[in-house]
């Protein structure tokens, strides 16, 4: 059987039953703050891989479901889902058994036909088999199902799946995220704010002294909990660790492999006393680069003197998972990053003198999945972490037990189209199963032995205060809020008031 020609409105090219998109198509411009154009930023959709472009020349970019680029385009492998004109399609079919029904709004199934041993593709005419009662059509392969739903008769969409969220990315800018409200969208006008460099970049990581004299000491506040205990400093040597000030790209070798990372060191840091660590985890198909400019933490941190590291993820070697990423079970690297970010930090205590009781861990999308991860395997490093945008899978929880009680803080918006508050199935076939905001709080005050009920602190955070050791556990869910870095001036705050036991 031929196969239909797909139309724009129905391509979909996100992996076999895994995530199908229907048809959207998005158009605009990217300015700074100032309104001039941005050139070269690196445009990608954050719930649905494979679609990025760059703005051109003059800021412009322009991107539809009907060129997806990257991780998936071209995987002749992946099964199409379409519907033009009412006739569904599955184009790309390998499959023993394949099983299509058709079901109406009340979930009575209207029409259902099975076929065996498809390798091409299947089309079936809905309106001359089902009439205009089909609202939902479900696809079993080979023991897999997906159901997706009917909207008129020429877009087909996953059920519950959303239109795209867009990240903006460009160096020396903060990450912006944009959420498309309607399936076309044109003239759209993306505005990305400027972060000015504290200093100047070195990418030898060769040290520089720097007389202290020309720093002036981050003043304290009253306002904001400092460190339970500074009995630490007065045993770190800091003799000859001071450093110039500015983004440094650095490395470790792990397993054989070089992994890379960047070491920002603000012009705060003096070196003449041991300061926190904040090590700050990207979302997949992101950088530590991406992060450094859309993370909430460093312009807290930075007054203060604190050295942050961003961690570049790998790819794994199968090219059906989206990458760069975190090895947090089963998806999306192949690499131990538990232990590369134990040599990170150990390399970098070697360079500048930091505090090692007061190491603490956030991340973003994939890499709040990672703080979580490290909570679980590194608790003796790491003294509290600050996660957002994701749970816990249920490969990590499985296997998760840290060696002492420690204090989280998780930021969850309830409208998140990425990692859905309310946990399930990532929908990428990458075998992530979330947890959920909910379960996740909740998980995280059995491992710490919490007591009582949760109650509301001062920031609206949902808190467990009575928990071994003087650990806590909170959850920030911001009503309404989407897929987004977590709340650095909640976050910061909470974080450097652990030190570790």
């Amino acid at each position: 059987m031929q196969s239909t020609k797909l139309f724009a409105s129905s391509i979909a090219l996100l992996g076999a039953l895994s995530s199908q998109a229907f048809a959207w198509s998005i158009s605009g411009i990217v300015t700074d703050n100032g309104n001039a154009p941005l050139a070269d930023v690196n445009i990608s959709t954050f719930n649905m891989g494979g679609y990025e472009t760059n703005s051109a020349a003059n800021g412009t970019f322009s991107l539809n479901s009907e060129n997806p680029s990257g991780l998936f385009a071209g995987q002749s492998a992946n099964m199409v889902a379409s519907l033009s004109n009412g006739i569904f399609s599955l184009s790309n079919v390998n499959a023993h058994q394949l099983k299509i029904s058709a079901i109406d709004a009340l979930g009575k199934v209207t029409y259902q036909r099975s076929f065996y041993e498809i390798f091409g593709s299947v089309s079936i005419d809905l309106s001359k088999v089902t009439g205009h009662s089909a609202k939902f059509i479900r696809v079993a392969k080979d023991g897999a199902s997906q159901t997706y739903m009917m909207k008129g008769k020429n877009i087909l969409l996953k059920e519950g799946e959303t239109l795209p969220s867009f990240q903006f990315a460009k160096e020396g800018f903060s990450n912006t995220m944009y959420q498309m409200k309607a399936e076309i969208e044109e003239n759209i006008v993306v505005k990305m704010s400027y972060i000015p460099l504290d200093g100047p970049e070195d990418k030898s990581s060769s040290s520089k002294a720097k007389s202290s004299s020309s720093v002036q000491a981050p003043k304290s506040s009253s306002s904001v909990e400092q460190p339970k205990s500074s009995s630490s400093e007065e045993v770190v040597n800091c003799s000859g660790k001071t450093y110039q000030s500015g983004n440094h790209n650095m490395s470790v070798t792990v397993d054989g492999k070089k992994r890379t990372f960047i070491m920002h060191v603000p012009s705060a840091y003096t070196g003449d006393k041991p300061v926190p660590l904040v090590v700050d985890y990207h979302p997949v198909m992101g950088s530590g680069s991406n992060q450094l400019n859309g993370t909430t933490y460093k312009a807290l941190t930075d007054p203060e003197g604190v050295i942050s590291l961003y961690p570049d993820g790998t790819k794994s070697a199968d090219s059906r998972k989206m990458g760069p990423g975190w090895n947090v079970g089963p998806c999306c690297s192949d690499d131990d990053d538990v232990k590369f970010s134990r040599e990170m930090i150990k390399a970098v205590e070697e360079k500048v003198c930091i505090d090692k009781k007061r190491v603490y861990a956030t991340g973003f999308s994939m890499g709040g999945g990672m703080s979580n991860h490290v909570a679980c395997f590194m608790s003796d490093v790491y003294a509290a972490v600050a996660p957002a945008g994701m749970d816990l899978n249920t490969t990590n929880s499985a296997k998760c037990n840290p060696e002492r009680p420690i204090s989280i803080i998780m930021f969850r918006g309830t409208n998140d189209n990425v990692c859905r508050y309310q946990g399930g199935d990532s929908g990428y076939n990458d075998g992530l199963n979330f947890l959920g905001a909910e379960r996740n709080f909740q998980f995280w005050a059995e491992k710490n032995g919490c007591t009582g009920v949760p109650t509301t602190n001062s920031n609206g955070c949902k808190e467990y205060s009575n928990c071994q050791d003087g650990t806590k556990v909170v959850l920030c869910t911001k009503q309404g809020g989407g897929h987004e870095q977590g709340d650095g001036k909640i976050g910061w705050p909470f974080l450097k008031s652990f030190t570790l036991p």
